[in-house]
């Protein structure tokens, strides 16, 4: 620390009381009492930071990697930066950190680090397919660690890889398809707000807040919930044939409960799952490096770093009521969702 004591009074003498910039990942400390003003900026993660890269979070033989790669919070296929929000699409993060740990020829393993509740049928499918391709391609083993959360499209998501692998705390499952309509008419009506409608075609405003649904429109709709539903459990069935038929109605399951079920493979922690991978792609008794795919901004100390997913949020100053959202979200969802707003919510 001596170097940095020797550095900030250089700064100080050539600068006087002029603002000055340090940027530092260790801690500074100063002898005696500063009169200063310090401001902190925190940059949020942004696509502008350049490429991904890799970064060493578990020491071990250079020659030889497993890839952790990290899905944490809501699953949309939409970018989240801007205004009240933090990160960026990520299933277009999915995607490229799959192809830098296929291009990476010293990654031998991916581990699927999954840690959210899930989110838009089209997105998760789509990151299932890029997954699928991504094992079809480079021929890499894949193991899915299960964190605290890994429900409806997350769990999909996970299904796909070689090896499953959950904690005992872990809540799993939730293979359902969900969408969620509010009936906001009367409380329209009571700030005066009467909907004025021009429209060609009579279902065209289908699902609309403004009006409740129609028995032959409930029909149409839960068709294609259905139809979203079976395509999901058709995929899951086929990574996952001992799977038990009825755990597919949307329930959750613990990672003990989901074993038993043939959703899981086997229950370990995180450390456990890259030691699966390890063995899979390096051989039993080998110590590889583990690496994250971040970009430059996105600093990854530990195997337990998270890229924030946070998408854009009430600025506080409106309550917050189901339904006055829905513009921002896709339709049809797969998540397990026990508050109607936990579709706004992201990474921690």
């Amino acid at each position: 620390m001596r170097r940095y004591y020797l550095i900030l009074a250089g700064v100080l003498l050539a600068t006087g009381c002029e603002r000055f910039v340090v940027r530092t990942d260790n801690r500074v400390a100063f002898a005696g009492p500063v009169d200063t003003r310090v401001t902190t900026e925190l940059p949020p993660v942004s696509p502008n930071a350049g490429p991904v890269r890799p970064v060493v979070v578990t020491p071990g033989s250079s020659v030889s990697r497993v890839a952790l790669v990290d899905v944490d919070g809501l699953i949309l296929n939409t970018p989240f930066a801007g205004f009240s929000s933090l990160g960026e699409n990520p299933v277009a993060l999915f995607r490229e950190r799959l192809d830098a740990a296929e291009a990476d020829p010293c990654v031998k393993a991916v581990v699927v680090r999954i840690n959210s509740h899930g989110g838009g049928v089209a997105a998760c499918i789509a990151m299932r397919r890029d997954l699928e391709r991504f094992k079809s391609r480079c021929g890499k083993p894949v193991v899915a660690a299960l964190l605290d959360t890994a429900c409806g499209g997350a769990y999909y998501l996970a299904s796909a890889a070689d090896q499953v692998v959950a904690t005992e705390g872990t809540v799993t499952g939730g293979v359902g398809v969900v969408l969620n309509l509010f009936n906001l008419q009367d409380l329209m009506a009571q700030f005066n707000v009467i909907p004025q409608s021009i429209k060609a075609g009579d279902k065209a405003d289908i699902g609309s807040s403004a009006r409740p649904i129609q028995p032959e429109e409930k029909q149409l709709l839960q068709a294609m919930a259905d139809e979203f539903h079976g395509r999901l459990v058709a995929d899951v069935r086929k990574s996952r044939p001992a799977a038990r038929a009825d755990v597919f109605d949307g329930r959750i399951l613990t990672g003990t409960q989901a074993k038993a079920q043939g959703l899981v493979d086997q229950i370990g922690d995180l450390d456990h799952a890259v030691a699966v991978a390890a063995g899979l792609g390096c051989g039993d008794g080998f110590r590889p490096q583990v690496v994250m795919y971040r970009r430059a901004n996105d600093p990854a100390h530990s195997v337990y770093a998270v890229t924030a997913n946070v998408p854009l949020q009430g600025a506080g100053l409106l309550p917050n009521i189901p339904g006055l959202d829905r513009s921002k979200l896709p339709t049809f969802l797969s998540l397990w969702q026990p508050e109607l707003t936990m579709e706004k919510l992201g990474g921690k």
